[in-house]
């Protein structure tokens, strides 16, 4: 098993005897494919990575930086195949010789002399293996190589990882396992290829000269393929060793080695294991609860609302460690059903959205990828939760632009299920027709209107105080109008007052409208009653009252003329039903208000005020300030004045929030929407808007710095004969003047969408969003596909 000779180096390579292969090894049958849990626990696997506000968490990749310079898909595949194939040309022009000069240095140094030598031909070897290397730098790096496995790198990650978002190695560890790599890969092809054969010496040693001498006997094919695969075996190992392979492994785990879902950092297989296996209930101590629990999400018993349910509970417990006791017993006796709801749900009648309760968000729409959105946010999911609910939402556009069904639905939906889970406090206002949920999904179900209500609503809110039961009434009656709300409200304490000490409780609707209108009996029985109740000091807000009522421009008959109208649409039914008010907004109730049927379109509107003014007080207001507590409004028509649009800044800071949809911006008084969009931190434009709308939410959401490209032709008169003749000939074949083209590059500032295209281009079904989380972190607008 010699080499024979040759006149030079590059004839004894290519003339050396190669060393029998040996056979491959039988592929390994796939084994069962690995359980990957229930899916909760699949659920709980899945990265929820931060994000900016807005950006739907559940599997999110991180992008990387923005490159202002990035190529396009043609031209950088291009440009990468055109090197290629232009290191491939330079490769075989080498190999077949015609690029002698690349040898020369090897000349210089006598490699001739050695012949076809082991060393002679090993240095060819590497010298060449040194040539391909330089020839892959140069024109990977001519062909754009880096950025290519920039845009590929995560698709890559994800094919073989299962995790496009694993951070690159350290360039000192790559370059070791690149050296070690292509190492083993010299020292192997010349083994091999018979050009080392001092490895066979053991193999022959051992193995008797017959087995090989009269042809290859079975016992020797069988020895050689052994002993080549284990000398690859401890080659590869050798490689490893020296080019940390095994750190490189930890840092790219293979898909195959790793459960969906599942951890590849120490501090990510703590967090899994502290949200599948509850290791914090069982350093707490609740150790009977945490094998209650785990035992129930491994068996598919337990439901992502039960586990965002009991999470929570947990959270209350971190707060107040004394509740750990009452906390194991209750979990470990009830398991998943622990510290349900009071209504007894686990869950709502019927999801129509995407939720992740972890997050506390609800899936709205997806941003396209193009230009107009910003980069950090193009083919990503866009949701709402309660850090960007926090700050308030205003959504504007016409009928059938989707604001119900892709918004407002979703975000009652989701509101909802937190309020299963003991987190939030939503009351939903519409009418029967919007479709805000089915009665299943609410505790209370308020139909004004209908006296078979199960409920009614508090005309006062709830408030204790006469003055603030009358400036929140005033607010609702008056609101939005020319008459002042303080005017009104001093005429109505003036009634309700007296009426509170006589009494003991404030005047209903039929009350207060017929001491407004001035019946003289019933105001005659009150002077009486607060003579036995020794309240006779209260007798001087009803003279001041019948006095201001001989006055022309009393609003006495106007505030009666709007109670009137939220009488007739049956707004109370004394004694029938109880009230409803939401000074109860401390617990997590899901509360659904269908507004009167059609033909009392006003009465509705003083409601939606009525509800919007309480709501801004009883949120701030509130003793515990713990629940999320959300107002939806279907309609928001006429229902914003001056004292809510005060009320919606003050929301923030209470961990409240409302929704407003409207079908314009003109249903709001000229002078109250610069204040109303100032107020909200999340806008939502949708198609179909009126320029005059668009112009509003182009000023909100201000200007941004671009780059603008101008450009410039000018006729060519320039050149000799030649090009002048050419140039008389493409003219009159075409008719046009050949001219020269200049661009001139800028930085200017424009709106980041103005009116024309707000109201122009935005396709059927999408709609611009802008979000500010309740930290005060924004986003730009983002044109979001609903759905």
């Amino acid at each position: 098993m010699s080499t024979e000779g040759a006149p030079d180096a590059r004839t004894a390579r290519e003339n050396a005897q190669a060393v029998p292969r040996p056979r491959g090894a039988p592929p390994m049958p796939p084994g069962p494919p690995e359980d990957a849990g229930p899916p909760l626990v699949r659920w709980l696997r899945s990265p929820r990575p931060a994000a900016g506000p807005g950006v739907w968490r559940t599997g999110h990749v991180p992008k990387p930086p923005e490159d202002p310079d990035r190529l396009g898909d043609r031209e950088l595949h291009g440009t990468a195949a055109l090197a290629a194939i232009a290191g491939w040309i330079v490769w075989s022009l080498y190999a077949n010789g015609y690029l002698g000069f690349v040898l020369w240095p090897l000349e210089w140094l006598g490699l001739d002399s050695w012949g076809a030598s082991t060393g002679g031909i090993t240095v060819l070897y590497l010298y060449e293996l040194l040539f391909v290397v330089l020839l892959v730098y140069a024109f990977g790096r001519v062909g754009n190589g880096p950025d290519l496995w920039r845009r590929w790198r995560p698709a890559v990650l994800r094919l073989l990882t299962g995790r496009p978002d694993i951070p690159p190695l350290p360039r000192g560890a790559a370059l070791r396992a690149t050296a070690a790599l292509l190492a083993c890969y010299a020292a192997w092809r010349l083994s091999f290829r018979g050009v080392w054969e001092f490895w066979l010496e053991p193999l022959y040693t051992v193995v008797p000269d017959s087995w090989w001498q009269d042809g290859d006997t079975t016992a020797y094919t069988v020895s050689y393929n052994l002993y080549y695969a284990l000398y690859a075996a401890l080659l590869l190992a050798l490689a490893a060793w020296l080019g940390g392979w095994r750190a490189v492994r930890r840092h790219f785990p293979l898909a195959l080695r790793l459960r969906p879902g599942a951890g590849t950092t120490p501090g990510e297989r703590a967090e899994l294991a502290r949200l599948a296996d509850f290791t914090e209930l069982r350093a707490a101590g609740a150790t009977r609860a945490a094998e209650r629990l785990a035992a129930e999400a491994r068996g598919g018993v337990m439901s992502d609302l039960d586990y965002a349910r009991i999470e929570y509970a947990w959270r209350l417990v971190r707060a107040r460690p004394t509740a750990l006791p009452a906390f194991d017993d209750t979990a470990a006796a009830e398991g998943a059903a622990a510290f349900t709801h009071p209504s007894g749900a686990r869950d709502l009648p019927a999801r129509t959205a995407e939720h992740d309760l972890l997050t506390r968000q609800v899936r709205i729409g997806h941003a396209p990828d193009e230009d107009r959105n910003p980069y950090e946010y193009r083919g990503e999911a866009v949701a709402l939760d309660p850090t960007v609910l926090g700050t308030s939402l205003l959504a504007v556009g016409p009928p059938g632009s989707g604001k119900t069904g892709r918004v407002i639905r979703p975000v009652v939906e989701a509101l909802c299920l937190q309020a299963l889970t003991g987190q939030a406090a939503v009351v939903a206002v519409g009418t029967a027709r919007s479709g805000l949920g089915p009665d299943g999904a609410f505790d209370i179900v308020v139909r004004v209107g209908d006296p078979a209500s199960t409920h009614q609503l508090d005309l006062y809110g709830g408030a204790a105080d006469t003055d603030e039961a009358a400036t929140l009434l005033a607010e609702a009656l008056v609101g939005g109008g020319r008459a002042d709300p303080a005017e009104a409200a001093a005429a109505l304490i003036q009634l309700i007052g007296p009426y509170q000490a006589a009494y003991g409780h404030l005047p209903g609707v039929p009350e207060l409208r017929a001491m407004l209108d001035g019946a003289p009996a019933l105001l005659a029985t009150l002077r009486e009653d607060l003579a036995l109740a020794g309240a006779a000091d209260q007798q001087r807000d009803l003279d001041a009252r019948a006095r201001q009522a001989q006055r022309p421009d009393d609003l006495g008959p106007q505030l009666a003329d709007r109670l009137a109208l939220l009488d007739r649409a049956g707004f109370s039914h004394p004694g029938r039903a109880p009230a409803f008010s939401l000074s109860s907004l401390t617990h997590p109730l899901r509360v659904r208000v269908d507004l009167p049927a059609t033909g009392h379109a006003e009465a509705g509107r003083i409601i939606t005020r009525l509800l919007l003014a309480q709501f801004t007080a009883a949120a701030v207001t509130r003793p515990d300030r713990s629940l999320f507590a959300c107002l939806v409004l279907d309609d928001a028509t006429a229902a914003v004045t001056r004292g809510t649009v005060r009320g919606l800044t003050q929301l923030r800071p209470n961990n409240a929030g409302a929704v407003l949809a409207l079908r314009t911006l003109d249903d709001v008084p000229a002078e109250l929407r610069t204040g109303l969009l100032g107020a909200v931190g999340c806008r939502m434009a949708f198609s179909g808007i009126t320029t005059w709308d668009a112009e509003h939410f182009a000023r909100a959401w201000g200007t941004a710095w671009t780059e603008d490209q101008e450009t410039t032709r000018t006729p060519d008169r320039g050149g000799g004969m030649v090009k002048r003749l050419v140039r008389g000939v493409r003219r009159a074949f075409t008719g046009r003047d050949t001219t020269t083209e200049s661009v001139t590059v800028r930085r200017v500032e424009r709106e980041r969408w103005s009116a024309s295209e707000l109201a122009h281009r935005v396709p059927s079904r999408h709609a611009v969003v802008s979000m500010t989380s309740v930290a005060g972190e924004p986003s730009p607008p983002v044109l979001v596909r609903l759905g």
